[in-house]
């Protein structure tokens, strides 16, 4: 499946943009299956940064090609950002919500000479696969290390974790892990789950019988962590006193209507919540909910924060556009976000960020995550 939508608009000059060979942009996303909302959010925040701040960048459109890799499918998705590039010729590719898709794209990428921009993926490792990718979202090692320190800070002394049998669970369990062993705590056991498992009681029940104090969690957003928390209410783990931690997968803003009452009182780190405080984020919430009339979660600001990077570098590319000199552009990038100051790791081409401690809690009759701690231009330390 897949569609094209072309931004068209006349520059001050008087020369009309689409008399001009457009940027193209290929934005491999899901838009059908178990993370179509992924896909949604992240094209979401893309197509509004275009909305607020232009659409055309020295007197050329910008047309983005959107193609649906409908989830954990990585040879459609290699297949997708192939045909991309060798048939409709684009400049950029972009998207990539899951990890799967996003090392398998990275040959094409690195074979191709093309930028590629991860809006969503998370395992540390993606950067490493193709020098041609930049990332604008995050990794899980970059928010595991500040909620294990927090814990451990915070009188929780053992814990137990569960993270889905992938890429960026095994990175947020190792991490997660490691930080919480050398600040002196305990990790009194672990279990990997499937990345679709829906039938969390055997595991709910063995982390009960096990009594940690807490139970740090790893699920992608979506089927699999409404059926945990309905899990773990259930069978009453909240009730033994036992505390939920986990990055802000478990505690995603597209999900809070949902799982509000399942998580109020759960501590979880993340690069970004709706309710962050600042004159930025309070437009761009204000701004993507006339649009779309839903909550804007962390994927759509990294699609927007993607959106961002990239028309600001093409605004300095003079002449036909070149790989090479958009990536040397873009390991220079920093930015003001929504999310807070952000800018990209030279070296590693991974975003540096602020990771926000926060509290579920109810505020006007809605469950958000409500940030009280921070730790400031965290690098990924995955690598």
């Amino acid at each position: 499946m897949w569609l094209a939508l072309a931004v068209l608009a006349v520059p001050a000059g008087g020369v009309r943009a689409e008399d001009q060979a457009p940027f193209r942009i290929g934005l491999v996303l899901p838009l059908s299956g178990p993370f179509a909302k992924y896909g949604l959010q992240i094209g979401n925040g893309a197509k509004l940064y275009l909305a607020q701040n232009g659409d055309t960048v020295n007197g050329r459109r910008i047309e983005l090609l959107i193609r649906d890799d409908t989830g954990t499918a990585p040879e459609v998705t290699k297949r997708l950002s192939q045909e991309l590039i060798t048939r409709e010729h684009v400049d950029v590719l972009a998207g990539y919500a899951l990890t799967p898709g996003a090392m398998a794209s990275a040959a094409v990428a690195e074979a191709s000479r093309h930028p590629m921009i991860v809006m969503n993926a998370a395992a540390s490792a993606i950067t490493t696969k193709s020098s041609y990718i930049v990332r604008v979202s995050h990794t899980l090692p970059q928010l595991a290390q500040p909620i294990a320190r927090w814990a451990s800070r915070n009188g929780i002394g053992k814990v137990y974790t569960i993270v889905a049998d992938y890429a960026p669970g095994v990175d947020a369990e190792g991490a997660f892990q490691k930080s919480f062993s050398a600040a002196g705590g305990e990790v009194i056991g672990a279990v990997r789950v499937p990345v679709t498992n829906t039938d969390f009681a055997p595991y709910v029940q063995r982390i009960k019988d096990a009594h940690p104090q807490a139970v740090f969690v790893f699920l992608p957003p979506g089927e699999g962590t409404i059926a945990f928390l309905k899990t773990w209410k259930e069978r009453g783990l909240d009730k033994e006193g036992i505390r939920l931690i986990g990055t802000v997968d478990l505690i995603d803003d597209d999900l809070l209507d949902v799982i509000g009452p399942l998580v109020q009182d759960s501590v979880s780190s993340g690069h970004y919540s709706m309710t962050h405080d600042s004159p930025l984020n309070h437009s761009y919430v204000d701004a993507y909910r006339r649009a779309y009339g839903i909550r804007p979660n962390f994927m759509s600001v990294a699609g927007y924060d993607g959106m961002h990077l990239i028309a600001t570098v093409l605004k300095g590319q003079a002449g036909d556009f070149d790989g090479d000199k958009f990536m040397a552009s873009a390991r220079e990038q920093k930015w003001e976000s929504p999310r807070g100051p952000v800018g990209i790791d030279p070296q590693t081409r991974d975003i540096v960020q602020t990771v926000y401690i926060r509290r579920t809690q109810m505020q006007g009759g809605q469950a958000v995550a409500v940030e009280f701690d921070a730790e400031k231009d965290v690098k990924d330390p995955g690598k």
